[in-house]
């Protein structure tokens, strides 16, 4: 995973399935995005057919493994960079606005590489920061960060 295999949209959609959690229905998605339940049907398939959507007929959408997995990254890199402008002087309902804005452009390497330098915090602007362990170079530098 390099953290670009989405589109924006498509991150959003993720973020929502994961928020919502199993079951969630296209008419339920439509009125969050404020899209045409035909285009959440063609994009959530398209989701379901690289394997990070499960569809359950009259059920609803769930996210798979590999779903939760990428929705993991996409609340850590969301964080990270929340974190980082913040500690630059953005308040943090600026920061978390701002990332919003590009956060579906940074991979998950600049990501590792940041979140290193800032010694791997474990709550952000945004809330608690999750680490994949081998993720860490060096655990023992984990700070909390306010």
């Amino acid at each position: 995973m390099t953290g670009l295999e989405l589109s924006p949209r498509k991150i959003e959609y993720i973020k929502y399935l994961f928020e919502k959690g199993d079951n969630v229905r296209t008419t339920e998605i439509s009125a969050h995005m404020g899209v045409d339940p035909s285009t959440i049907t063609k994009a959530i398939n398209e989701l379901a057919s690289s394997g990070y959507v499960n569809h359950v007929p009259y059920r609803g959408f769930s996210l798979t493994e590999k779903g939760e997995e990428y929705a993991h990254f996409l609340l850590r890199r969301h964080r990270i960079l929340s974190l980082m402008l913040n500690h630059y002087g953005l308040t943090a309902e600026e920061s978390c606005a701002e990332v919003a804005r590009f956060e579906a452009y940074v991979s998950k390497k600049a990501i590792n590489t940041i979140c290193d330098s800032m010694g791997h915090p474990t709550f952000g602007v945004c809330g608690r920061i999750e680490h994949d362990s081998c993720n860490l170079k060096h655990s023992h530098h984990e700070t909390h960060e306010e």
